[in-house]
């Protein structure tokens, strides 16, 4: 399979229907990728498809990112991009360790992306424009907000990628600001 956006996006269609998500995490690994010297295409690919099984495991959680290789490896996809699908899940569902950049980026941003989109709903402009890093931190803080969001997990890939939260979480909002009329502002 060519890796191009489109095949990603009908790919994850035939699996997943859950686009804002993809789109989120897309538009932030393209982002990461640009400024740390990784291919775009790529990463944004990867970050369309990295929860290809999961409407497929909601009843059981243990199964996230571990049906994926089966699917991956039938639309022709190579072990890289079934490595970095499957690293996201490292700790939670997977021992599939993130080893390169943009592995560990995906690791750190997949849950960071939810809590930054959150963020900027709850935002009396209700978007991403105005959102700053100190306001997405207080809401950090705040456990009962966004509280499906793992932030152990955040800050583990924090450390894999050796930069501070608070560029990753200005990383991720300039990432999303583009899209996010995309992923439903």
């Amino acid at each position: 399979m060519d890796i191009t956006r489109e095949n990603a996006l009908s790919l994850l269609l035939k699996h997943n229907s859950d686009v804002k998500h993809a789109l989120a995490v897309e538009a932030t690994m393209r982002f990461f990728a640009e400024k740390m010297g990784g291919d775009p295409d790529l990463w944004g690919f990867v970050g369309i498809i990295h929860d290809i099984d999961w409407e497929l495991c909601e009843n059981d959680i243990s199964k996230h990112c571990n049906l994926a290789p089966q699917i991956l490896r039938e639309a022709g996809l190579g072990e890289d991009i079934i490595h970095a699908v499957q690293s996201h899940g490292y700790g939670a569902c997977t021992d599939v360790k993130p080893e390169n950049d943009m592995e560990k980026t995906l690791f750190t941003i997949d849950e960071l992306t939810g809590l930054i989109i959150t963020a900027g709903l709850v935002r009396p402009s209700k978007s991403l424009s105005d959102l700053e890093v100190p306001s997405v931190k207080k809401k950090w803080k705040d456990k009962a907000f966004a509280k499906g969001v793992n932030r152990e997990i955040i800050l583990k890939g924090a450390e894999t990628m050796g930069k501070p939260i608070e560029e990753i979480i200005e990383w991720v909002i300039l990432a999303l600001r583009p899209v996010e009329k995309e992923i439903g502002f």
